[in-house]
């Protein structure tokens, strides 16, 4: 049956319209009690046989949620102790509007049969249906519509007992007052039995300040105030980015201003959290200062206790008064919106009771308040812990225990921490997604070969990373005559596996990116597309998309056309075996010539683009050896590259500005391309004070200036210096991002780093879901696939680049964490002497570069927070005196180099400086014997026995 609802509305010319609305009503909508005779029976996980044991009632009972439960305590919900759980079909629509993840992570609990949960539905049922009151508030009609559902199975099933659970007092009353037996989370899980790990995992949002608590922050100003003064400009919204070194500091990106907003002090932060979007007042120009200098580090132990902040406070006063140089600065007025997530740590020591301190892994996260019984076990783990709230009167946000990852210390469980500290979904794909996956075996059919261009008599080939098994691209190239050359770059055609909408489709947008960590690899597509169906492995017959130019031999584009393809590649090589073949003169057959050519048409290609200002820039990437068995560091060395690395990134590079020209051409408002912003000219400071104080000037006021000084940059007698003034520049750089073609203007989507107009990501799809996007674009130009709604929204692109780019960072940061991992790992119990220069001269610290092992390690010349009485800084030079020696960046050092383990949480290199000799600070160095480095370097002997008995 049907029920209607009638309205009337005035229309814009003045006419008034009748609208009738239509709600489809049932009868037979079971209510999945296995007791019940008079429903007709569905399938229902509810069981009679499981209790809920709660000690305020002597009965078994059913429990029916409130929305708030679920958004808040999702973490309680999915302890396997509570069962025989009914969902209202209005509390599930209300929380997937509120919280996607959140009713993820419901859905995964109703679809598992052993903890009983079942959904009704309520908003369609006869007896449970309530039309909604002229001018009542949603909030106040879904609140009315739960209690009536409540009431339904009361009187439905009056052999069964209900209690409802919920945090909103208000309902909790009018259900009371309805005679629905009614109580709180708190209240139901503290009176559990066997309830002590659960209580820690409450989440407490009703926080009430001490009578004598003195508020420690300044009031958020209210919804309306903040999108009023967004509107009229006088506010300004951003997203909030925490610094790692100084807790009392941070820095906000507004769209309309070049350079960051410094905000600093417990006034300026306001309970800002790293990634959250915030509001920001702007201060007069008067009031702008510069960014500190110094370290702070949060000490604090008491949450009521502030004495230690406002010293501290008072420090970074002092540091930070007006200077040349300030930059913008303002104030946190409010929150937009919340970054907040669950965070991996550590409880901090020497606290007693049940209130204790969580120090996140992550040091732009503040410490975390959290309320446990088990403090003493918990101090042995390592634990995941989510923020509830931040009251104005506290130091420190509040949150709740989560889980245990494992004891501090253990290998097994740092892979894990790596990809919760960074946000990285890990978790196994899951049926819904596998079911997506074509069945095996897998063939190409005489169909697939109609509709593609068969290419799989060409010498194509891949060039890859020793062990590469996810092969997103070959190349091929042959002559066509004497004054053309036929060269394609043939990439794996993922999107044709991966259709949109499907849940292999969403998770892989989810995912974003493969995640590469030293001893594992987080796919962001399952292993039977990445490691087999796309991966163009050798000798096999795979779908490609193609990107074909002709070209002279001096390297100039004649023409340019895509198509999807099949191939077959002739082989699969690492950098290292493609060089060796370039370099013997001996073989001359076609995959030979093929690779020859194609490493000198590339050599032509890097050297034009570097003539347009594309810059050369460096970091210091490390290999580390692992043991086969133990999985332990053998070694950590710099990776060694080959021509072969720069033929392979000239010709992807040419292929993404290809397909970026043609994706904007036919779709100028949703193609997703990849813009490199322009640094800010302060930023390049510490580059440019650097190459002065060794005689060269490094210009900045461009691309092509920039990339000229640096190739100017050479000393005969420092073969490393051009590579350390490269790795600053590095430094210097803001990050390229993905967006939509339409949410900018064109002079923004330039490439700052390639000097190019126009970029994309069009050769790595098997591990960025940038590249399937670009796919289906260039698909659909192609006539190889249609379009669908979502990949012509701009705001919708919008929406997947900004998710796109925050997973990009995340999964760059977790690969920088693994490595330091188990850089650590190896130098554990080691003391050594090495080489190093100096990369930053701070107040306090010197920042130290060690090229054997790509490690940066801070030499502090102070206590933190102290100014040395030893060494004297120059600002403006950038320079630390201390008696006749001067040090300037990149000025060659040698330090004893150990590893601090005394902090579990933050193990950290602490250097020592050996030479320059500096009386009473450095220390003598030790005499290093050939002997003592091959046992530094080797594995042990029994360690080597076993590997021989293996082979």
């Amino acid at each position: 049956m049907f029920t209607t609802k009638s309205f009337i509305k005035k229309n814009k010319v003045g006419n008034y319209l009748k609208h009738v609305r239509e709600h489809y009503i049932r009868d037979d909508i079971a209510c999945g009690l296995q007791e019940c005779e008079s429903c007709f029976p569905v399938e229902s996980f509810l069981s009679p046989d499981h209790e809920n044991k709660c000690a305020l009632f002597e009965f078994n009972h059913y429990i029916i949620l409130d929305t708030n439960v679920i958004l808040d305590q999702m973490d309680i919900l999915e302890e396997s102790i509570l069962g025989n759980v009914i969902i209202l079909h209005t509390v599930l629509k209300e929380v997937k509007h509120r919280s996607l993840p959140m009713y993820k992570r419901l859905y995964n609990i109703i679809d598992n049969p052993s903890r009983h949960f079942y959904v009704f539905i309520n908003d369609h049922h006869k007896g449970t249906y309530l039309q909604q009151k002229e001018a009542e508030l949603v909030n106040d009609y879904n609140d009315r519509c739960i209690r009536a559902a409540c009431s339904w199975y009361i009187n439905h099933a009056p052999k069964c007992r209900f209690i409802f659970l919920t945090d909103d007092s208000a309902n909790r009353a009018k259900a009371l007052q309805e005679n629905i037996q009614s109580l709180s989370v708190s209240d139901y899980i503290t009176n559990l039995n066997n309830n002590s790990s659960l209580t820690d995992k409450l989440s407490r949002k009703d926080y009430h300040a001490k009578d004598a608590a003195k508020d420690v922050f300044p009031n958020h100003l209210t919804n309306v105030e903040l999108l009023t003064g967004i509107r009229e400009g006088r506010l300004l919204q951003g997203t909030f980015r925490a610094s790692r070194d100084n807790f009392l500091e941070g820095f906000v990106s507004v769209d309309s201003y070049e350079d960051q907003i410094i905000v600093q002090g417990r006034a300026g932060l306001n309970r800002a959290v790293d990634g959250d979007t915030v509001a920001l007042e702007l201060f007069r120009e008067d009031d702008w200062v510069c960014p500190s200098d110094i370290v702070l580090e949060d000490e604090g132990v008491e949450d009521e206790n502030v004495d230690d902040v406002i010293s501290k406070e008072n420090e970074l006063k002092r540091e930070t008064k007006k200077k040349r140089g300030a930059k913008p600065t303002g104030r946190v007025v409010g929150i937009i919106r919340r970054k907040w997530r669950q965070y991996c740590g550590i409880l901090q020591g020497g606290i007693d009771g049940v209130y204790q301190l969580f120090v996140p892994a992550d040091k732009s996260i503040p410490k975390i308040r959290v309320e446990t019984r088990q403090a003493e076990f918990l101090r042995t783990q390592k634990l995941i812990v989510t923020i509830d709230s931040w009251p104005k009167h506290s130091r420190y946000p509040h949150g709740h225990f989560v889980r245990a990852l494992g004891k501090i210390g253990d290998q097994s469980t740092e892979n894990e921490v790596i990809l919760l500290e960074h946000d990285v979904p890990h978790s196994q794909f899951s049926e819904e997604v596998l079911a997506c996956l074509p069945k095996m075996p897998w063939i190409i059919t005489d169909d697939d070969v109609t509709k593609r261009v068969d290419l799989r008599h060409l010498d194509i080939c891949s060039v890859d990373p020793p062990g590469c098994t996810d092969i997103d691209d070959a190349l091929h190239c042959r002559p066509i005559d004497p004054e053309k050359l036929e060269v394609g770059v043939h990439i794996a055609d993922v999107s044709h596996f991966i259709r949109p909408g499907t849940p292999l489709d969403r998770e892989a947008a989810s995912r974003a990116t493969t995640v590469y960590l030293v001893n594992n690899r987080i796919d962001m597509v399952p292993e039977l597309l990445s490691s087999n169906l796309c991966s163009l492995r050798g000798g096999e017959e795979r779908f490609a998309f193609s990107c074909i130019w002709e070209m002279d031999h001096n390297a100039n584009i004649l023409n340019v056309r895509f198509h999807k393809s099949i191939i077959k590649s002739r082989k699969a090589m690492t950098y290292e075996e493609a060089q060796l073949i370039i370099d013997d003169k001996t073989k001359q057959d076609s995959v030979a010539e093929s690779l020859r050519n194609l490493n000198k048409l590339a050599k032509i290609m890097k050297q034009r683009r570097l003539a347009n200002g594309a810059l050369v820039l460096a970091s210091p990437e490390v290999k580390i050896q692992m043991d086969s068995e133990t999985m332990e560091p053998l070694d950590v060395e710099v990776k060694k590259l080959f021509e072969t690395n720069s033929m392979i990134e000239e010709f992807m590079l040419q292929a993404n500005i290809s397909v970026a020209e043609k994706i904007l051409e036919v779709f100028p408002d949703c193609a997703m391309l990849r813009r490199h912003p322009v640094p800010p000219s302060l930023n390049f400071d510490p580059l440019v004070k650097a190459g002065r104080h060794l005689g060269f000037e490094i210009k900045v006021d461009s691309g092509k200036n920039l990339a000229k000084s640096l190739d100017e940059a050479i000393k005969k007698d420092n073969p490393y210096l051009n590579t350390m003034f490269r790795i600053l520049a590095t430094r210097c750089m803001l990050q390229a991002v993905y967006f939509a073609s339409g949410a900018f203007q064109k002079e923004d989507y330039y490439h700052y780093g390639l000097a190019v107009p126009l970029y994309t990501h069009f050769t790595s799809p098997i591990r960025r879901y940038a590249d399937i996007i670009v796919h289906r674009l260039l698909a659909v130009i192609c006539g190889s696939d249609a379009t669908y709604p979502d990949l012509l929204d701009k705001k919708k692109t919008t929406d997947l680049c900004q998710n796109l780019n925050y997973r990009n960072r995340m999964a760059q940061y977790a690969g920088r964490a693994s490595i330091a991992f188990n850089t650590h790992l190896f130098f554990k119990g080691k003391l050594q002497d090495e080489e190093g220069y100096v990369l930053y001269v701070r107040k306090n610290a010197l920042q130290i570069l060690i090229p054997r092992y790509g490690l940066e390690c801070t030499l502090f010349l102070a206590r933190k927070g102290e100014t040395s009485n030893i060494f004297e800084y120059n600002e403006e030079d950038q320079t630390q005196k201390a008696g006749d020696v001067v040090l300037h960046a990149f000025d060659p050092v040698v330090v004893r180099l150990t590893l601090d383990s005394n902090n579990i949480q933050h193990e950290k290199f602490v250097l020592q400086l050996v030479k320059p000799v500096v009386d009473n600070f450095s220390v003598p160095g030790i005499d290093q014997t050939d002997d003592n480095d091959k046992k530094r370097k080797s594995p042990e002997p029994d360690k080597k026995k076993r590997k021989k008995k293996k082979h």
